[in-house]
């Protein structure tokens, strides 16, 4: 049976009236957009009115909808499949019709009644590879950008009926899709309201990526050290779930974000838990040695050469000042000259193409360094000092943390330029007081073990804010 358009229905019949009603309130809120398909289709039994955008759906308006109505029509049958098919939903409230239009759904209005029918367009199909947090051992699969997809790497990692899923839109123009996740017999009750509160507060125009949302949920953008992880793959998301962590997944971002955490837990890699024992202990004793010398050697090395220098033995004094024999300028210019291009290579290496990305940053920094020492500008003991900075900054699985310690040896450099060693070591001791007193959602952010949601009191008046 061939659909035959019908442009214009009596007025006379109230039926008719409502059935324009539909269409013309469709219209009004899409005021002159193009790719809107608005139409009233006829089968030869019932006229039916049909509003979607073509590019937001696939193909399952053709078999779901179309095929049923105008080649295997039967009017009872076709009740049926409206009242029993999940996909089909009454929608009669005109004010959520643009919204879910703009989702993906396909209204429709028929025997006086609104429909929606889900139909939106799947863009991946299969799960993308860890690119950010890569994995020697363990499963190479990451989060994509759909959120579908992304609960069902999750479901698959962590197969229980525990795990609750709540879904939000956010972002007045963007609305976008997000879920928060957890397992409602691990999570603390107190941490998930805060959660739910601070959800609420939000307001929005575009969310398009995790970290615009890491920054509304932090009540302190000037932090330094992140308190909200963000990851890419599944089975790190399974494993803080395991521990009565609480997950939030974004339509459009790869992304997952996990609270609240602690700072062991931006120094975990998922390798650890496939590792032997005395292999994990020893890569993570590893990252904590790097993080301490990527904070302190440049700051220890201004300190020793320009105000303490009986700290090294004669023999090594005598060959970091031969080394700087040459040098026209004091040590922290030295420094600060080092740093600046080591930070300018690392900003080119992710911006430039990742074909060309990695060799013009490695040539780039063996020409600059070999010809900075031969110009005498730096000593060669700089170079390696740069050379060990760089390389321990990367040993830091979690993005986020290591650019937080990248800069945080700044303020070191400095203070060691005005006060040498002692304020190197006072500083120090601020840093933990500091690490001490910071709080993710609440809970400390240095304790080296959090107890499980039902150890806890339900004291949330004194949880400090996230």
């Amino acid at each position: 049976m061939i659909l035959r358009l019908r442009g214009n229905i009596p007025r006379m019949e109230k039926q008719g009236q409502e059935e324009i009603s539909v269409l013309e309130t469709i219209k009004r809120q899409f005021e002159n957009v193009t790719d809107l398909l608005t139409e009233t289709v006829d089968n030869g039994f019932w006229p039916m009115e049909i509003a979607y955008f073509p590019s937001l759906c696939d193909e399952r308006i053709k078999d779901g909808l179309l095929v049923p109505y105008s080649y295997r029509f039967d009017p009872d049958e076709f009740r049926r499949m409206l009242r029993s098919n999940p996909k089909y939903v009454e929608a009669e409230d005109p004010k959520q019709w643009a919204n879910l239009l703009l989702k993906g759904f396909v209204l429709l209005k028929v025997e006086g009644k609104c429909y929606s029918f889900k139909s939106d367009r799947t863009l991946v199909t299969e799960p993308g590879t860890t690119e950010v947090e890569s994995a020697v051992l363990g499963p190479q699969s990451a989060f994509t950008e759909d959120i579908t997809m992304n609960m069902a790497l999750l479901r698959l990692r962590y197969n229980v009926p525990t795990l609750t899923a709540e879904p939000y839109d956010k972002g007045s123009y963007s609305n976008t899709s997000i879920m928060v996740l957890y397992d409602r017999e691990l999570v603390n009750p107190v941490i998930l309201n805060m959660l739910r509160d601070k959800l609420d507060r939000i307001r929005l125009d575009l969310l398009l990526a995790s970290s615009s949302l890491v920054k509304e949920l932090t009540d302190r953008n000037h932090r330094l050290f992140p308190t909200i992880l963000q990851t890419e793959r599944p089975d790190r998301v399974a494993v803080m779930l395991r521990k009565g962590k609480i997950v939030i997944i974004i339509n459009g971002s790869r992304f997952a974000l996990i609270l609240p955490v602690r700072l062991f837990d931006f120094m975990h890699a998922m390798d650890d838990e496939y590792d032997s024992y005395w292999i994990n202990r020893f890569l993570n004793v590893m990252r904590y040695v790097g993080i301490w010398m990527t904070i302190i050697l440049p700051a220890s090395y201004i300190a020793i050469v320009s105000y303490n220098p009986e700290i090294f033995r004669v023999q090594l004094a005598f060959t970091i000042d031969g080394s700087r024999a040459g040098v026209p300028y004091p040590s922290f210019v030295e420094v600060f000259v080092m740093l600046f291009m080591i930070e300018a290579l690392i900003e080119a290496s992710i911006r430039l193409p990742r074909i060309v990305g990695s060799t013009a940053t490695t040539v780039g920094g063996l020409i600059l360094g070999q010809a900075a020492q031969q110009a005498g500008l730096v000593s060669s003991i700089m170079i390696i000092i740069t050379s060990v900075v760089a390389i321990s900054n990367f040993v830091i699985p979690n993005p986020d943390f290591s650019q937080a310690v990248r800069l945080m040896k700044y303020p070191f450099v400095v203070i060691a330029m005005l006060y040498g060693i002692s304020g190197v070591v006072v500083l120090f001791f601020a840093l933990m007081v500091y690490l001490c007193n910071l709080r993710s959602f609440g809970e400390p952010y240095f304790a080296l073990f959090l107890p499980r949601s039902h150890d806890l009191p339900n004291q949330g008046t004194k949880l400090g804010k996230g």
